[in-house]
């Protein structure tokens, strides 16, 4: 399967009228009696039939959702997809995906994972009887190795939260399907979205997101999105959708639709920034080392600029110290804001192996590189000097502690 871009600046190019799609697919004003031209918000949870069993396609709010029905279709515009289907959160649409399968099948998921997927596959997903394995998909050995005839289901993230591994998703697609024809690719496409990455066109099966973070972009909604080509995963997902009631607020779909609307403006200065901070902390001689998929030092950088048209504001890096250090880096910051969650407008910093990730085992996190001087941060959209200047005067605070392997120079 060929990529549907070319390479241009190192990175592939934009996707064609993402820009327009986003604003006006699903927005059309003649579905509605008024003409609106912004899409109002369906509160209503039943609607008026016609006739017994006559119904204009929509009969009760679970099943289908007059505002909903619109942010579906410009979300599916977005990936270049058949279906989309909405739920409640990202661990709704991960739930109502893994009702896919039957106790007794295999599931395959990247080790370094969101901490609420992590900690469902391996607490929850298990106790029905699912076998779970944690593979480094990055590694193509590795997940050729772990397939078995039971796995009928992997879920990858690209880049993973938060060390920020990259998945080559055509070639890992391609040998997952090689294996069985049957099994569900799925690629969490949460950090990347819709503007910056493709699953769907590269071989995956399910393009999801927690569109609490990008997608939505205004850390004010908590939703799930699901995009698929298949028929068949669309009329299983959108019974799975009615059947278990995990839906979105009318509400909620609203917002969620707007903030669609500026997600190219967004993503560009989101990626604008984090590049910048990136560059910066790369030659900061307080840091460790940086993770970022927009550098050449990232490993897995020619992938990134193969399959993306550019790059999140998801950055992780490691301060020289002990965890002290870290800390005292957090606590210095004037801009950044210490919280959890990511990809709203404002620039959020946290320590993933006590915040995010704490619930993951100890020996699981050093593993996997979350020690506890990894630091990751959500580069928001500010001026890019002020945010800047906030991580330098940070790292000098944090490094004004007396180590005697931190005795910089400033």
């Amino acid at each position: 399967m060929a990529s549907p871009c070319k390479e241009q600046s190192g990175f592939c190019t934009p996707f064609k009228s993402f820009a327009t799609k986003a604003i006006h697919v699903g927005q059309e004003p003649e579905q509605w009696k008024s003409m609106a031209v912004v899409p109002p918000i369906s509160l209503s949870t039943t609607f008026k039939q016609h006739g017994p069993g006559n119904h204009t396609g929509f009969e009760y709010s679970r099943s289908g959702n007059p505002t909903r029905n619109c942010l579906e279709k410009a979300v599916a515009a977005l990936d270049d997809a058949k279906y989309c289907v909405a739920f409640a959160s990202g661990m709704a649409a991960a739930v109502t995906i893994t009702h896919l399968l039957k106790a007794g099948e295999g599931i395959i998921i990247m080790d370094d994972v969101n901490r609420g997927t992590n900690c469902y596959f391996q607490r929850i997903a298990v106790e029905f009887g699912l076998d779970v394995s944690l593979v480094d998909c990055s590694k193509l050995n590795l997940l050729k190795a772990a397939l078995k005839a039971n796995t009928k289901l992997v879920w990858i993230e690209t880049p993973s939260n938060p060390t920020m591994k990259v998945v080559d998703i055509q070639a890992c697609a391609d040998l997952v399907h090689e294996h069985n024809k049957d099994t569900v690719v799925v690629f969490d496409n949460t950090f990347m979205t819709a503007y910056f990455q493709r699953p769907l066109a590269l071989g995956a099966d399910i393009c999801m997101y927690s569109a609490t973070k990008y997608m939505n972009g205004h850390s004010d909604v908590l939703m799930g999105l699901v995009s698929v080509n298949r028929d068949d995963l669309y009329e299983r997902l959108k019974f799975l959708q009615n059947a278990l009631g995990g839906v979105p607020s009318p509400f909620d779909c609203f917002l969620c639709n707007r903030g669609l609307k500026m997600l190219h403006l967004r993503m560009e200065r989101h990626f604008k920034n984090a590049l910048a901070a990136a560059k910066f902390l790369e030659a900061n001689s307080r840091v460790e080392r940086v993770i970022f998929p927009g550098l050449p030092s990232h490993p897995q950088h020619e992938v990134v600029k193969r399959q993306c048209t550019g790059c999140p504001g998801m950055i992780s890096f490691y301060i020289k110290g002990k965890l002290e250090h870290a800390t005292t880096f957090l606590k210095s910051l004037k801009l950044f804001l210490l919280a959890g969650s990511l990809g709203g407008n404002e620039s959020l910093a946290g320590i993933p192996a006590i915040m995010t990730h704490v619930s993951v085992p100890e020996k699981e996190r050093k593993e996997l590189g979350i020690t506890d001087t990894l630091i990751r941060l959500s580069v928001g959209l500010e001026d890019e000097a002020d945010i800047i200047e906030d991580l330098q005067q940070a790292l000098a605070a944090a490094v004004s502690i007396r180590h005697p392997t931190l005795l910089l120079s400033h």
